[in-house]
């Protein structure tokens, strides 16, 4: 036997091993493109996942806000026809201090595959926005499209002198604790803290994870 081969039976009471034929065979967590299709496989499940922005700084004469997270998106594919496709990770929002200074949105992520029709299908998840020094509503979590599940990211939250960011699905927000550096977002796609009097805390990173199937 090798690896990864079962054990059968031909109905006759014969036993045999054989290579299983359908069903999961890998995982990968993408940070660079293309991604390559191994062989045997001819069908995906697609996690595109949006990068975090990271919160503001204030002082006696800002505000505060948390970055917002990234949009995630989910998508079932038939690659029978597709051998390559394009990747993107989004890069979290830097932190910016020491006051008074707006956050960094993330970047989106995405897959875009090529079918062998010639069409393209793209699953996109966008990147949460800045905080801002700006009062009032809290900076928007981030799209998604191309999915067959659709989340968009949680706003970052203006609290005068706390601001914390948005979760995403993948990630949690950071916060802000009052005179000490903004948290950073963690996992994937969460939103930085805001900065009070200090340093704010930066998004967290996208990711594209692609599960594989024969």
């Amino acid at each position: 036997a090798s690896a990864s081969e079962f054990l059968q039976n031909d109905g006759a009471g014969a036993l045999s091993w054989a290579s299983a034929s359908a069903g999961f065979n890998s995982v990968q967590v993408m940070t660079s493109s293309p991604w390559t299709k191994p062989a045997g496989i001819t069908k995906i499940i697609v996690e595109v996942q949006g990068a975090g922005g990271s919160g503001s700084s204030g002082n006696s004469a800002g505000n505060c806000m948390g970055g917002a997270g990234g949009g995630y998106a989910k998508k079932f594919l038939d690659v029978s026809n597709t051998a390559t496709a394009t990747v993107v990770v989004g890069a979290g929002g830097t932190a910016v201090g020491v006051t008074n200074n707006p956050g960094v949105a993330g970047g989106y992520s995405s897959f875009t595959e090529l079918s062998g029709s010639g069409g393209w299908t793209e699953v996109k998840g966008f990147g949460g926005a800045a905080g801002t020094t700006a009062g009032g509503v809290g900076s928007a979590g981030g799209a998604a499209s191309g999915g067959d599940i659709e989340i968009a990211g949680g706003n970052g939250t203006h609290g005068g002198y706390m601001g914390s960011g948005g979760d995403s699905f993948m990630g949690n927000a950071g916060i802000t604790v009052e005179s000490t550096t903004g948290v950073s977002g963690t996992g994937y796609g969460a939103g930085g803290g805001a900065g009070r009097d200090n340093t704010s805390g930066t998004g967290a990173d996208g990711t594209v994870v692609v599960w594989e199937y024969k």
